[in-house]
């Protein structure tokens, strides 16, 4: 990949959009998209809209629809690719950083690529400089191996490499695609199942029969959607328990100490604190005072016929 140099305005030249760079990575969600509209509409499109040497979209489709959408100028800047593969590939690594994509949606991309990558793969053999040529039978009547190239592409491998996840992932998204019931499919998608865990009911209801398997696997995702949600209660039960425990701590603490001047001169010369130190100590002091009052302010509202109190 290379930048050309070259910088095109929407009124000279008219992209093209193919819909596998546009639908390669997953939508904007409506807030998102929203934001967009919005810095764009203020903003005007200061970023310009990434095409190849055919003047195809590889970035910035969202860009360039709401550009054309609101009838708004907008530049392009022309990159060289060796390929397509090369030009998805580009993209997702450009947007990978800004968008918080999980393990799953990098996987449905990369089936996305798959075609890319075994058409290149198949390139590449074409041209590893020894054509195909079937099995001979030597003298002694044992074959000998097909004259292939030395060393054939892993799909797995590539597609994992792709999109920046381990093959052992990858294979189970491949897995997941080519046998899993659309419940599991579903509840991926919904962020309500992990990999594994649609992984492992994809399996379990492989080995029933078919009929059946639909079933299961929707009965397998609701019960995964139970245990999950007995997980955030337990964990927003310790959430609240932990946060308890720190103002308890805290209270127990402040109210043992007596701040008396002589106390007060007791603990700064048995600590030996320097004169910074003890700067440092009376600013803390005056932010956990400030701390408290708050809390105090708090509590008053909760107490009935207290201070904000409405009845």
């Amino acid at each position: 990949m290379r930048n050309t140099g070259t910088i095109y305005s929407s009124t000279e030249r008219i992209p093209t959009v193919l819909p596998e760079m546009a639908e390669l990575l997953p939508p904007l969600t409506g807030e998102q998209l929203a934001a967009l509209e919005t810095d764009i509409l203020k903003n005007g499109c200061y970023s310009p809209v990434i095409v190849n040497e055919d003047m195809v979209v590889i970035d910035g489709h969202n860009r360039q629809r709401l550009c054309e959408q609101h009838g708004l100028p907008y530049q392009m800047a022309v990159f060289s690719f060796e390929d397509m593969l090369e030009a998805k590939q580009w993209a997702l690594d450009t947007q990978k950083g800004r968008r918080n994509l999980d393990k799953w949606e990098l996987g449905k991309i990369a089936l996305r690529l798959k075609p890319d990558i075994e058409a290149r793969a198949k390139a590449n053999q074409s041209a590893g400089g020894q054509a195909f040529r079937p099995s001979e039978t030597t003298e002694k009547g044992l074959a000998t191996l097909p004259n292939l190239p030395s060393e054939p592409v892993d799909t797995r491998r590539e597609l994992a490499d792709a999109v920046g996840l381990g093959e052992r992932t990858m294979g189970k998204v491949m897995q997941i695609d080519e046998h899993a019931p659309a419940a599991v499919k579903e509840a991926l998608d919904s962020g309500d199942l992990s990999i594994n865990q649609g992984y492992n009911i994809t399996r379990q209801v492989q080995e029933l029969p078919e009929e059946q398997r639909d079933e299961a696997a929707a009965m397998a995702v609701e019960l995964e959607k139970a245990k999950k949600e007995i997980r955030q209660v337990d964990a927003e039960a310790d959430r609240r328990g932990k946060i308890s425990g720190i103002f308890c701590k805290a209270f127990e603490r402040a109210l043992a100490l007596t701040p008396t001047e002589e106390n007060v001169r007791i603990w700064v010369e048995c600590t030996r604190m320097r004169p910074d130190e003890i700067a440092y100590s009376a600013q803390e002091a005056q932010e956990l005072a400030e701390v408290f009052s708050t809390i105090a302010g708090i509590l008053k509202t909760l107490v009935p016929g207290g201070d904000g109190d409405a009845g």
